[in-house]
């Protein structure tokens, strides 16, 4: 080490944690500043200090900081940085007014850069390839080991060239310093040398550590790793991780005693890791940069990074992340008012034009374009017999599906063009809106405060992020093995394949499902088929949905379709059905909770698309629909989003709440079939506790739907309550039999209706026979049987089964919830439980013997042996027949 008496010092510093480039740097600039002392402000890394000891340390006149007096340093020359956070004690002389400080950089200008009284900054791969320019243009003379020196800071910097950040100049500085002598064998050995075991262990560990984040359609790694001591090497680590696993972007984080030390490196421009870690304290370039953090926790620190990750991270927006797909498109020769149909139809503001391609009579031709707009205009001045090729627009510009966002800005606000077409080779592959620009443009997010968005004239991007690995904790083997071979046979038929609404929602609320359905971009029936021809199932196909079913050797089944978009002809009427792409069958969907799909082809296996901030609405526990017509096209959705809020615990959005009560005052319920109402009001009432959503539905005002005479009350909703209580006895029973346990609800909502209004309801939801009997009735002489019993101060067992006997589960359910006497309940349950199950010993053929002849006496004699036997009179099998050899004595 230099000795240190001089009263006017030029220190030559550098950053913490220094590396090759910042070692190469300040030696460079030894060579610019005769006299000069090189100084480390702190740290670097351990290669650095056994390349020191080992080899070139004569090269540099060197003095430790502890010996440096501050107050005689007249100039500082800071190299590699320009960072306050970065010099560490060299900081606190930077106010200095008689201190001039010199910088030389290769990292981008930053807000809170140190001034320098000059500066020399480039964007290059190396800030030593700066200073190399500088001495070749001086003539300074560089000795072999000089230029060894020299040469390893560029290789290390740049990755040896590979790096995105590597410019011309970084070439050109390396082969000036070959041709003064560099050794490359020795930057050989430097750049790839052996790790140790402490150094393998550490990097096995970073590897397993490691989570793919997609960020706003950004894949970045993230990875923490725990230390007790400080290791060195650990910029080197991740730079071998990199390589290794082939990552794009990286922040690795190290707690190393107590200290955290972030680590970025990234090969993409969409990630300038330079400006990401400025927050943090760090500095670097876009390619590559560190930071250490004090008095945080690791937790807390990757906390903070994630969350500045998807803060800081805008991906470069291309068309085909942005485009409409499949256009909605007319022929040339459809008039106006049919013209006008379609903009209707599909909720849009301009359609593209087409005719047949003379050379394909298949391939459609783009000829124009026409808008909401000229139609009106057209259907004002009663042109609508007129084809739209007399008004459309022909002057077009198009893009292709490669094409980055300022060209499509470019193309849109040049051409004043409501609509971009997006062509490759002739074919159309899709189409921009103003509206995706804009929303492009200013990143649009939905705002807290509003509850919902029109989403199908407001574009909204799919949020995206991987979750196999969440799935192969959550889905069963069986399930999981479905799910890939799914993926696997669309993939050989070059489609799409999805698993999507409530199989997908109900992942994420940790609930158990096993409903499967899966979305093909393609034909789903053609899917199903190949799909049953290769793991020997069969499958049920509707041509007119699209849709299959396959059904395994087990009865296991899973539900296929072709992604779809449906529109309604008039409100409440089925959907007419087209085929679409995965985006527009998310659009059709009735709430946000239900439009999340995951990805199942081998090459994106469980990556999670959400176009509407799904995960946002489960998270927030709340129903929104996707739009403000949803309840005009399908009122049904009203029933649905009661049984879900219900189910789930969730609350109905304050927008989407205003909109169920407008489709109730509007009245559109009436124009519903009575079998769609009544299949909405079963599965709610086959809900594990319908009660609370029973009460939503006269909240709402949805009770009246069912008949205006059915109103709840205190005395309804405690039969309710007390319907609830009786099907959890009937349940922990365990029984094999099956019952409508949605009916025991139904006979206590309808309790109060007498036989006429019974009967409309009945017929208003087009019941079948069988349930109609059991409402307008059967429920009646449950009544009177129950009243019969409740009448009975002492109720026999005899008594008890003549009275019950022959009525179906349900009805006796519904008696037991009705009777509101402790000692009836009880009859009734030792007659379900018990009593409903005894029979005689006694035979036909011992009355035979006995002398009586066959007949109706049988029955009778038969039913008075049952009595006595249920009343407890008779004990055993030979009881039974001497009571039933007396019994016909008396004939």
């Amino acid at each position: 080490m230099t000795k240190i008496d001089d009263k006017k010092l030029t220190v030559i510093t550098t950053h913490i944690n220094a590396d090759f480039d910042a070692l190469a740097s300040m030696l460079a600039a030894q060579k610019l500043y005769p006299g000069s002392i090189i100084v480390f402000p702190g740290s670097h890394e351990k290669s650095l200090r056994n390349f020191f000891i080992k080899s070139m340390v004569y090269l540099f006149n060197m003095a430790d900081i502890k010996d440096i007096d501050f107050s005689n340093i007249k100039k500082l020359v800071l190299v590699d940085t320009k960072q306050t956070s970065r010099i560490g004690k060299f900081a606190s002389i930077l106010k200095r007014s008689d201190l001039e400080i010199d910088i030389y950089d290769h990292h981008p200008a930053m807000a809170n850069d140190i001034k320098g009284n000059y500066e020399v900054n480039r964007l290059t791969g190396a800030t030593v390839s700066i200073l190399t320019e500088i001495i070749k243009e001086k003539g300074i003379g560089l000795s072999p080991d000089e230029a060894t020196v020299l040469c390893l800071g560029i290789y290390e910097d740049t990755g040896s060239f590979t790096f995105s950040s590597t410019t011309e100049t970084d070439f050109v500085a390396a082969a000036f310093l070959i041709s003064k002598g560099a050794n490359l064998d020795i930057v050989s050995n430097l750049i790839s040398r052996e790790i140790n075991a402490e150094q393998v262990g550490l990097l096995n560990d970073m590897i397993q550590a490691a989570i793919h984040y997609n960020i706003n359609g950004i894949e970045v790694v993230a990875t923490c790793v725990t230390t007790d001591d400080y290791l060195p090497d650990f910029a080197f680590l991740v730079h071998k991780i990199v390589k290794m696993e082939n990552i794009r972007a990286i922040f690795a984080l190290a707690l190393m005693g107590n200290k955290i030390y972030i680590v970025a490196r990234s090969r993409i421009p969409e990630v300038d890791v330079g400006i990401i870690l400025a927050p943090f304290g760090g500095g670097g370039h876009p390619f590559a940069a560190s930071a250490t953090i004090r008095n945080k926790t690791l937790a807390q620190t990757e906390h903070e990074l994630i969350e500045h990750l998807y803060k800081s991270i805008r991906p470069k927006k291309w068309v085909k992340d942005l485009m409409s797909s499949p256009p909605i498109m007319i022929k040339s020769d459809v008039s106006c008012r049919d013209a006008n149909n379609f903009l209707t139809r599909y909720n849009v503001n301009a359609l593209l034009v087409t005719d047949k391609a003379e050379d394909n009579g298949s391939k459609e031709r783009l000829v124009g374009f026409i808008s909401r707009q000229i139609i009106e205009k057209a259907l004002y001045h009663k042109l609508d017999y007129v084809q739209v090729k007399e008004y459309m627009t022909t002057e077009l510009s198009v893009v292709g599906s490669d094409a980055d966002l300022p060209e499509i800005q470019k193309k849109i606000i040049e051409n004043k063009q409501r609509i971009l077409p997006v062509v490759d080779d002739g074919a159309i592959k899709g189409v921009i809106t103003r509206t995706d620009l804009l929303n492009a443009l200013v990143r649009q997010t939905q705002d807290s405060t509003t509850d919902l968005l029109d989403r199908r004239t407001e574009r909204v991007h799919a949020r995206t992020r991987n979750v196999a690995r969440f799935m192969n904790e959550r889905i069963p083997e069986r399930l999981m093995n479905i799910l890939k071979t799914s993926g696997e046979t669309a993939s050989e038929i070059g489609y799409s394949a999805y698993v999507v609404g409530g199989f997908v929602r109900d992942l994420f609320l940790y609930r158990a499902n096993e409903d499967i359905d899966i979305v093909i971009e393609g034909d789903g029936i053609a899917f199903a088929k190949k799909y049953a021809e290769k793991f020997n199932a069969r499958i049920h196909a509707h041509k007119k949905f699209g849709t299959a079913v396959i059904i395994f050797s087990d009865g296991f089944k899973i539900d296929v379709a072709s992604a779809r978009m449906e529109y309604y002809k008039f409100p409440a009427a089925l959907p007419t059905v087209e085929m679409s792409s995965i985006k527009l069958d998310m659009f059709r969907r009735d709430f946000t909770v239900n439009t999340l799909a995951i990805h199942l082809n081998l090459n994106k296996f469980g990556t999670l698309i959400d176009f509407f901030t799904a995960q946002k609405d489960i998270k927030g526990k709340t129903i929104r629909a996707l739009h403000n017509l949803s309840f005009v096209e399908d009122p049904t959705r009203a029933f649905r989003a009661i049984r879900f809020e219900q189910r789930f615990g969730f609350t109905i959005g304050k927008l989407t709440s205003g909109l169920i009560n407008n489709a109730v005052k509007m009245d559109f319920f009436k124009q519903l079939s009575g079998r769609r109402v009544f299949n909405e009001l079963r599965q709610i009432l086959e809900e594990e506790n319908p009660v609370p959503a029973v009460k939503r539905l006269y909240d709402y005002k949805l009770l009246k739907v069912i008949h205006p005479s059915i109103k709840i009350n205190e005395e309804v909703v405690s039969l309710l309550n007390s319907v609830k209580k009786v099907l959890s006895w009937h349940d922990l029973l365990f029984l094999e039999e099956l019952y409508m346990k949605w009916a025991v609800y139904f006979l206590a909502l309808v309790r109060h209706c007498d036989d006429k209004t019974s009967d409309e309801i009945c017929t208003r939801f087009e019941l079948s026979p069988r349930h109609k009997t059991i409402i307008c009735k059967e429920r009646f002489q449950a009544d009177k049987c129950l009243l019969a019993l409740e009448r009975t101060r002492s109720v026999k067992d005899s008594f008890l089964y003549k009275q019950l006997y022959g009525f179906k589960t349900e009805l006796i359910l519904y008696m037991m919830a009705v009777t509101k006497q402790k000692r009836i309940k009880k009859s009734i349950s030792r007659y379900f439980t018990n009593l409903r199950y005894v029979t005689t010993s006694v035979t036909g053929k011992q009355l035979i013997k006995m002398g009586l002849k066959p007949g109706p006496i049988y029955r009778e004699i038969l039913e008075a042996v049952l009595y006595a036997k249920l009343d407890g009179r008779l004990k055993t099998a030979n009881d039974e027949l001497k009571f039933a050899s007396d019994y016909v004595s008396k004939f």
